[in-house]
């Protein structure tokens, strides 16, 4: 990272670009999600469609991108194997800067690349990445990925069969320290990390993480707000291992205090019914359907998501627990918003589900 006063003038120039009424500032010389094009952008979601869906066979890389420019879905034109694409394009800062020691970052899976899957910790996929002003954390749903750092950017082709989902958004530096804690409650197995000193204080949960330490963590589960740079809201759902329950129907929808349509991996014979029982219901998405039109089931789906049925809500969430008994057992999280292009998108997504 370039010192302060080296960075005021590009900082100054990117910060009168950007109307004096935002919240923040997005500037290509700091650390952020990238869009399809390499420029900063304060969130996105990449939705990786399956190898097989309805009528067809696709190529398992294609995939649908939203950021806030976009009223809708858009197809890509990259792939999602590739650095040229979003997911790429914010990876492959992590991959030029993991040796400089001026940055911190995370980078985990439950299932990480060449490593034995363990089922000890918590179900969860992602990284973060910031130095002492911003970054970004990226969540997704994909096995093996990414690589080791040392490697450079690459796709499993394990990854190719399901569909997949990302979830990037970029937040300054005092976001990182509720992200960090959030994490110790989602119990990530961490593969790879640098918490350079600098950052120990602030990050004490994500040092002892980086360490192979667990941070006690009480109590079960937390809900923080996080604020992305550019102002966005959302909310960050965290559970621990020892809340027992599926975060769905008995934390998030009682939480948001709306009825939500739930899409995650369903596998027979563990997933959960579509739960009816408590005040507020939590039912599975069967089929999605993507504009193309791309349509395919849950089962051919590894994404994990939920967003409200009736539109006055407008919540939208992406996580990482799927609804089956197993992970009401498992730490994990949700991150949410009231968006309305994010909740649009994923409403319009559900194609069927298994109602009350």
């Amino acid at each position: 990272m370039c010192h302060r006063e080296k960075m005021f003038s590009v900082w100054s120039f990117c910060s009168i670009f950007i109307q004096a009424f935002v919240f923040g500032s997005l500037c290509e010389t700091e650390l952020s999600c990238l869009d399809e094009e390499g420029k900063p952008v304060d969130w996105f979601v990449v939705y990786k469609l399956p190898k097989y869906i309805k009528g067809a066979v696709g190529s398992g890389v294609d995939y649908m991108y939203l950021d806030p420019s976009l009223t809708d879905w858009q197809f890509s034109t990259h792939v999602v194997n590739t650095s040229k694409g979003a997911v790429g394009r914010t990876l492959i800062q992590l991959y030029h800067r993991y040796e400089l020691n001026s940055s911190a970052y995370m980078v985990y899976n439950d299932a990480p690349p060449v490593l034995k899957y363990l089922n000890n910790y918590g179900h969860t996929k992602g990284m973060v990445l910031f130095d002492q002003s911003q970054g970004f954390w990226l969540t997704h749903s994909v096995p093996h990925f990414p690589p080791f750092p040392e490697t450079g950017f690459g796709y499993p082709s394990t990854g190719k069969v399901f569909g997949q989902m990302f979830h990037c958004t970029t937040y300054n530096y005092k976001e990182f320290q509720k992200i960090s804690q959030q994490l110790a409650y989602m119990n990530p197995r961490v593969y790879n990390c640098s918490v350079p000193v600098a950052y120990s204080t602030d990050m004490t949960d994500m040092a002892h993480l980086c360490a192979g330490k667990t941070p006690a963590v009480a109590p079960r589960r937390r809900l923080v707000q996080l604020k992305s740079v550019l102002g966005e809201t959302f909310l960050s759902f965290a559970k621990s291992h020892s809340y027992i329950d599926d975060i769905y129907a008995g934390w998030v929808a009682q939480t948001l205090m709306t009825d939500v349509l739930v899409e995650t991996w369903q596998r027979e014979p563990h997933h959960l019914p579509s739960n009816c029982s408590l005040p507020y219901h939590a039912m599975n998405i069967r089929r999605i359907g993507l504009p193309g039109p791309v349509v395919f089931t849950s089962y051919e789906d590894h994404s994990k998501w939920c967003v409200s049925l009736a539109s006055k809500a407008q919540w939208a969430c992406v996580g990482d627990l799927n609804r089956e008994s197993g992970q009401a057992r498992r730490g994990g999280g949700l991150v949410c918003s009231q968006n309305p292009g994010i909740y649009r998108a994923l409403r319009q997504a559900v194609a069927w589900y298994e109602s009350c």
